[in-house]
Parts: C-alpha cells; structure tokens; sequence
C-alpha cells in the first residue's frame, strides 16, 4: 500500500564531501552514485561555454531589463547586478533571484553542454518521460545572489530529485546533513521536504534534536559541480557575488520515490489520473532499468 509521502531509505552517512578530478565514469557510479553520497567533481563543467561568459556585468549588459519578483518587490537585472555586486551580511541583496534557464533564457541552454549526468542514463530528459510528471519542479535553473545572502530555508528538492549545482561564477558555501538526520530537522508536517528550524538562529528549546545534529560545511568553488542525491537536507550562504546553474536529476536511485510523488499529487489533484501516473511510472521505470543493464 503507498503512503501518502514516500519513505526515503537511510543513506551513507559522510562528514566530508570528496573533491574528484578526472574521475572515472565506472567509480563514479560505484562510490557516490549507487552508495548515495554527494561529491564534486572539480573538471566536469570544464568545456562549457558558459564558463568565464557568464559573469554579472554580462547579464547587466545582455539581459537589463529582466525582471524577478521577490517577495512582492519587482527587480530588473540591471538593479540587482548592482545591488548584488556591492552586497554586504549587513545589507545583503534580495535572494533567491532565479530563472528557468528554459523559459526565460532559451537561447543559453546549450552554453551548458555536455550535460552532466547523476547516473547511467538522463531520465529527467528520456524520450518517454512526459513533461507533465515535472511539473513542480524548475530542471535547468539559474541563480544569482551577493555577498550576505542566504537561502532561507533548510530543505531538500522538489519531487525526490536529486541535484546537481555548478558554480559558473564565484563560490558558495553549502551547509548539508545526511538523511539519517531528518528527525532532527523537524520537517513540517504538511510539507516534510522543509525544515521547521531557523537554522541561522535556531530554537534548540523548540527543536532540542537540532542541537546534536552534525552538518556538513564545505565551500564550492567557481568552475566545480556538487552533485548529490535526493533526501540531503542543505542550504547555501554566499561571501561573494556569485552565479550558479542548477539541475534537477533523476535516475533508478530516486525513481521510485519520484512516481510515489507524482502519484500522491496527482490523486490530490485529479484523483482519476492517480492510478494511470503510477501505472505508467511503473512500465517506463521498468523499461529504463532494462536500458541500464
């Protein structure tokens, strides 16, 4: 019988994320894909047109008057670039200032090739996988942000996705805690991929478990992609201006919690499309596993 959220399985727990060079495909796959451990690859973006292009004065340049509403605010780029670029902890830029790459910059998808791939095979973009099943989710995504900046919120991706980030400009630190860590985060009830805690000042009378709880810090250098897999709780801080590309992945490894995902969302939905999603996330699932092997 499916619960109404998926279960994520215990995953390896880690107090490092590896830093790989030249990394083989084959252990690759082996040591971070199937074990569930993040790790950055410091090479894999290295031919990507994308990096050195992409710098805030360029989009200032390029792309002035795009605009992004941030908590009721409206700010064109050519603002922002500004602001993020003389962000200070004390007065630091709006942020999450974010794009679908896809809808809003079409013509720069492919200054982000060869695509990297979390896996043996690229489910989010098989030929079988309908769009629709995606819905809730941004699969290529741009971020902007100045120094002081912060994502607000502890959490993992949408629809069990795992993530991939590469730094096209500046670094980021990330702050992340292994599965095996999730009653600690005091998900919320109605929402369990979002964490209660404030973590920039936590409650520990609130949420005493948070106390104990061991965070990975590491910083994400410019040119460098994490890739890590679904269920890794993590937020980000910024001590410079910087530029990340995000892409949501999806592979064997999370395929089972995703279909449970848009099951659940479809029967809340339409509830008569509930039975066909899973049904067919099923065959499809089944059909690139076969692939795989």
């Amino acid at each position: 019988m499916l619960t109404e959220e998926p279960q994520v399985k215990p995953m390896y727990a880690t107090q490092t994320v590896d830093k790989r060079t030249n990394l083989p495909h084959d252990e690759f796959i082996n040591d971070y894909v199937k074990k569930s451990r993040p790790v950055v690859l410091t090479d894999a973006a290295k031919d990507w047109k994308a990096m050195k292009k992409f710098t805030p004065l360029w989009f200032r340049e390029h792309y002035p008057h795009i605009i992004k509403n941030i908590s009721g605010v409206d700010y064109k780029m050519d603002d922002f670039i500004d602001q993020m670029l003389t962000s200070t902890a004390k007065n630091p830029a709006p942020y999450p200032y974010n794009f679908d790459i896809r809808k809003v910059f079409p013509e720069l998808v492919a200054d982000f090739m060869p695509q990297i791939v979390y896996g043996q095979m690229d489910r989010v973009n098989h030929k079988l996988m309908p769009k629709k099943l995606l819905q809730g989710t941004t699969v290529y995504e741009i971020f902007f942000g100045g120094a002081g900046s912060s994502f607000p919120y502890l959490h993992y991706d949408a629809l069990y996705m795992h993530t991939q980030i590469t730094q096209i400009y500046g670094s980021k630190s990330f702050i992340m805690y292994p599965p095996d860590q999730t009653p600690a985060m005091y998900p919320y009830p109605g929402n369990p991929k979002f964490s209660q805690v404030n973590f920039l000042d936590p409650d520990y009378e609130k949420f005493p478990l948070f106390k104990d709880a061991v965070p990975i810090e590491f910083v994400l250098e410019e040119g460098e992609t994490l890739l890590f897999p679904s269920g890794w709780w993590h937020t980000t801080k910024l001590t410079e201006p910087c530029i990340s590309f995000g892409r949501a992945q999806l592979n064997g490894y999370n395929w089972d919690n995703f279909i449970n995902d848009r099951y659940v969302h479809w029967k809340k939905k339409i509830s008569v499309a509930a039975a066909p999603v899973l049904a067919y996330g099923k065959v499809v699932g089944s059909i690139m596993d076969a692939q795989e092997r």
